[in-house]
């Protein structure tokens, strides 16, 4: 099967979450079992120069973007066994950073347009187009519009995966005409609550909506979770299905992992102790047989920081050690600097994002702290296990699809329900309690271990998926 991965961002190119390592593992595995998987992103000024060196010019063309023609550079490398295709402009494309710009729609209709303009040039006409989240959502629209008649595109089927349904490209209904160039007889496919959506124009035109686990695929049928587009959800359950996410097990393998002191496996832990104690001299927190508990997280209301914050101080009682890493709104960078400073040798505070140390982190703590209100997926959870370092989480999207509770069969960590700062309080305090038995705790960590969340599984999901459409 012949695969188009559309999206904004992929490993090992340009990233800021996990979007750009889906787009920098599922191709990949997709390639192992056979199939011709490829890859398409922007070409953005923060891709390293020595990734570009292996960057060939494919062909220049131009783009519509509604009445301007744009010049567009299609380029072309292979990383890893994959190829990968870029979509250059420096004017949209050429700044510091990936998002966040006054023109960001522009910038995505002009990429979104270029992606299927680029297929007449490269030689390869894929089965199905993979987009993901709203950046690459007018993919679909356009080729439901514009080339789905054309000669060569005609069997094309398309695909979007929703990351995080929060993330919509909600613009004035002046973008239709200025920027995206679609009829207004066609308007209605992007029309949602007096906004123009492109995400809502995905789940209009799409022959399959994923999500990145099956409880987030329900979840979003709920106006609590939906952020407003539960109602176009409802109409398109039919084609609406949820696919766990995997991680990298090569890049996150205990036994092997280069950015740890000692390595470890399921059947010999002793390297962990030795992981929990370079981390303790490396953040200067104290060394004591308490635990540890590791957060890697961005710092925003949906990752449930409030919880962490009505409780900060019982959590300390009960002798648990912080290693903190992460950035995000600056209410919650401040409450953590406060901590750090108030219980110094108790809570290390790391501001920003360094790969390195979260390595270190994940192999360094005994417990995880995920108390998200919504969770899409969540990667974190997956990767802790991986490292026997027992994840602490709310039951919400793929945290309820990843992690069971110890109380139950067959656990490997510990779930709240509700979202309450005391039931995630009482749920910590019930890890603490097993971690001071020991010989229990260490069965818990080879079960966390033993879970399997390689892309494998995920990647078989995905072409049944993309079979049942191809079939129809």
């Amino acid at each position: 099967m012949k695969i188009l991965f559309a999206a904004s961002e992929a490993v090992p190119y340009a990233a800021s979450g996990g979007l750009a390592d889906v787009t920098g593992s599922l191709p990949k595995e997709f390639c192992a079992k056979g199939h011709d998987c490829r890859v398409v992103i922007p070409l953005y000024k923060s891709i390293p120069e020595e990734l570009r060196k292996n960057m060939i010019l494919v062909k220049n063309i131009t783009v519509d973007v509604s009445w301007r023609k744009q010049y567009c550079g299609i380029f072309k490398a292979v990383n890893n066994g994959i190829t990968y295709y870029f979509i250059d402009n420096e004017y949209y494309f050429n700044r510091d950073g990936l998002y966040g710009f006054y023109d960001d729609c522009e910038r995505f209709v002009f990429f979104d347009r270029a992606v299927l303009e680029m297929l007449k040039y490269i030689g390869f006409i894929p089965d199905i187009i993979n987009c993901n989240d709203w950046q690459t959502a007018l993919i679909p629209v356009y080729y439901s519009i514009y080339y789905k008649y054309q000669q060569g595109y005609s069997n094309i089927k398309n695909v979007i995966t929703i990351h995080n349904i929060e993330y919509q490209g909600k613009y004035g209904k002046e973008t239709l005409t200025e920027l995206m160039g679609i009829p207004m007889y066609n308007a209605n496919l992007l029309d949602y609550d007096g906004y123009v959506n492109m995400l809502k124009g995905a789940i209009e035109t799409s022959d399959k909506i994923i999500t990145v686990s099956p409880s987030y695929a329900w979840e979003i049928l709920d106006p609590w979770y939906a952020h407003g587009l539960d109602r176009i959800l409802v109409t398109k359950q039919y084609k609406l299905r949820g696919i766990l996410n995997g991680i990298d097990t090569e890049l996150y393998d205990p036994e092997k992992d280069k950015y740890t002191v000692k390595h470890y496996s399921k059947t010999d832990l002793s390297g962990k102790a030795v992981c929990k104690s370079a981390l303790c001299e490396e953040l200067g927190l104290q060394k004591s047989d308490g635990p540890i508990i590791g957060m890697v997280s961005r710092f925003v209301t949906h990752k449930g920081i409030d919880l962490i914050r009505c409780v900060f101080d019982d959590l300390i009682k009960l002798g648990i050690r912080f290693a903190i890493l992460g950035s995000g709104d600056k209410m919650y960078e401040d409450f953590f600097r406060e901590m750090a400073s108030r219980y110094e040798g108790k809570v290390s505070v790391t501001l920003g994002f360094v790969p390195e140390l979260s390595h270190r982190i994940y192999a360094g703590s005994d417990m995880f702290l995920m108390p998200s209100q919504s969770e899409p997926c969540g990667l974190a959870q997956m990767i802790s296990m991986r490292y026997g370092t027992v994840p602490i989480v709310r039951e919400t999207g793929g945290l309820r699809d990843s992690v069971r509770d110890n109380g139950g069969t067959n656990g490997n960590g510990f779930t709240f329900k509700t979202y309450n700062a005391n039931d995630m309080l009482d749920a910590i305090k019930r890890a603490v309690k097993v971690y001071e038995d020991k010989p229990n705790w260490q069965q818990l960590m080879q079960r966390a271990m033993d879970c399997d969340y390689s892309w494998s599984a995920s990647a078989d999901m995905y072409m049944e998926t993309y079979n049942e459409i191809l079939d129809k």
